[in-house]
């Protein structure tokens, strides 16, 4: 999905890139409009740079050759035309640049609206991948595609004068002088050599800053989280000199990426002078000996800076725009991969009614860092039954439970729902047919009430005996204002345990025939879990089908059916 560690990112930085990602174009709007935007105000100012080349010529060329004309009278035509061109020019480049950045912000919004609904979309991004590559999405998708901005407002829009103006200034330079033309023609593709051979030595400091600034990101979103433990064991000193040696490291890769940019600004300067100077002795000694008229001499003069300026200001832009061109790769990498599974083959939505149905899971294999948890796994699971994984941790109990959720895609095997696999059913339609408990419930800030019915309205007499079944009524007669109490990000303000209440018992509530719950006792006392298993057996009696992760020898007891992933056996009670 995206690059991880070092290998992925060095075959990513050697991956060559055009300078307009056509993706780019199909991936927003926006861009496209910038692209169009951007093309029509540089045949604007070509329009004008060309039309005060040419009064400036005639007005210089008739004050000297003609002392008749050196009065405001006879050069007032030169004089306006020449006013008008430069202010147009002036108008078109503060317009061109206000549309850029504001085509630059809406891309970048577009860009990671597409990418976050890529990635919150089990049907397209497996939890399993996202785990594994969020802190360098997080660092791509907030602090990496703000430098997208420089790249449209700044580089897209050279790219395409240099498109646009550079052929066309030549054109008449050589209509003009053919001398100063051909000298123009020559030195030109240097400028280009010389991007190259700086943008092969900068693309790839340019990749491993943006790897050290996700290391520096997942190091410190770790530490953050773990802080209060660290500080009670009194260890909390080693993490942070480690996060203070990746921002080290990561002031190191940026610093090393300025120099380059810095000299190689100069040198794309230096190259772009001497090229000029070049026209211009040429001009300069050809005048002197009568070879040439002034009119010409002035307007080749006045026209050859105007033939590099693209050119110099993409070399300007180009190191700006790195950052943001190598994020934007990253983040079109994850867009393009959604809606494709790992098989490569586009998904399909089918309904199928959950009620009733059986679950069959097919030789299921899943392959994750670690190796194979499970592998070979077969089982069926019968409507009105209590199905229990046990196992020792790391068998891959919650893996199964997410692809039977059709959340994990398999890599080896099927599961299926009425023989249809579950990667083939419509999300949708599916997860609303499913109540499903993880190992860490969402709570987010907001009121109680809120979120009990986060995945949909349940009935105040379903809310109020799954709150007895949980004892979370218990809580709520504690809390200062009931349903009505807010909550923070992540449950703060309640304990872990009443967060597993509230969670169970908007799953308990849930009118939902398939139930998948993931170590749903967790966090609470003996006879509370007790009275969760009755609850959850009185369901399965009703013909929903119940399935839990669980150790407790309590709920082994009553289940209906146990798959035990340690000895890779299931029974049925």
């Amino acid at each position: 999905m995206m690059p991880a560690d070092t290998t992925d990112s060095a075959a990513t930085s050697g991956r060559r890139r055009p300078p307009l990602d056509p993706r780019l174009l199909r991936a927003s709007r926006s861009a496209r409009r910038s692209v169009i935007a951007s093309a029509l105000f540089a045949a604007g100012t070509l329009i004008a740079t060309v039309a005060a080349a040419i009064a400036l010529a005639g007005l210089g060329a008739e004050i000297i050759t003609d002392p008749a004309t050196r009065n405001l009278d006879a050069q007032a035509v030169h004089l306006a035309v020449l006013a008008v061109a430069v202010a147009a020019r002036a108008a078109m480049t503060y317009a061109g640049d206000r549309v850029g950045r504001r085509a630059a912000h809406a891309t970048i919004d577009e860009l990671r609206v597409a990418a976050l609904d890529t990635m919150t979309d089990p049907a397209k991004t497996a939890p399993r991948d996202l785990l594994t590559h969020r802190e360098h999405a997080l660092t791509v998708v907030l602090r990496g595609l703000d430098r997208l901005s420089d790249y449209l407002s700044g580089y897209l829009p050279a790219l395409l004068s240099t498109a646009i103006i550079t052929p066309l200034v030549v054109a008449v330079v050589l209509w003009t002088d053919l001398l100063s033309g051909v000298i123009i023609v020559v030195t030109l593709p240097l400028i280009p050599i010389f991007m190259v051979l700086i943008g092969l030595v900068t693309r790839d400091r340019t990749r491993r800053k943006l790897d050290a600034m996700s290391r520096q990101n997942a190091r410190l979103v770790d530490l953050m989280t773990g802080l209060p433990t660290l500080r009670a064991l009194g260890r909390a000193h080693g993490p942070a000199g480690q996060v203070a040696d990746l921002g080290e490291r990561l002031r190191r890769t940026t610093m090393s990426s300025l120099r380059i940019a810095f000299l190689s600004g100069a040198v794309l300067e230096l190259l772009a002078t001497l090229s000029v100077a070049l026209v211009a002795v040429s001009i300069g000694l050809r005048l002197v000996f009568g070879d040439m008229s002034l009119y010409a001499g002035i307007l080749a003069l006045v026209l050859a800076p105007e033939a590099y300026h693209p050119l110099r200001q993409i070399g300007a832009q180009f190191h700006n725009a790195e950052d943001g061109v190598a994020a934007a790769d990253d983040v079109l990498d994850i867009i393009d991969a959604g809606g494709v599974d790992s098989r490569g083959t586009q998904q399909v939505s089918v309904d199928v009614p959950v009620r009733g149905a059986e679950v069959a899971v097919e030789r299921l294999g899943l392959h994750g860092r670690d190796g194979w948890a499970p592998r070979g796994l077969s089982m069926r699971i019968r409507p009105g039954t209590l199905t229990v994984l046990t196992g020792p941790n790391g068998c891959g109990k919650s893996s199964v439970v997410a692809a039977i959720l059709g959340l994990q895609r398999p890599d080896e095997g099927r599961v299926l729902v009425r023989d249809t696999d579950v990667q083939s059913l419509a999300p949708e339609q599916f997860h609303r047919e499913v109540g499903w408990l993880p190992q860490h419930p969402a709570i987010v800030p907001g009121t109680v009430a809120e979120n009990l019915a986060l995945f949909g309205p349940l009935s105040d007499a379903a809310v109020r005996d799954a709150a007895r079944a949980a004892a979370f009524d218990e809580v709520l007669a504690d809390l200062p204002a009931g349903l009505d109490t807010i909550l923070g990000a992540g449950g703060a303000g309640l304990s872990a345990g009443q967060r597993q209440r509230l969670a169970l018992t908007r799953t308990l509530a849930s009118p939902a025939p398939l139930l998948l719950l993931d170590e749903p006792t967790a966090h609470l006392d003996d006879a509370t879990a007790d009275r969760v298993v009755e609850a959850l057996t009185a369901r399965a009696r009703a013909g929903d089908t119940v399935v839990m992760v669980s150790h407790r020898a309590a709920t082994l007891a009553a289940a209906d059916h146990i798959v035990d992933f340690a000895e890779e056996t299931e029974y049925a009670r």
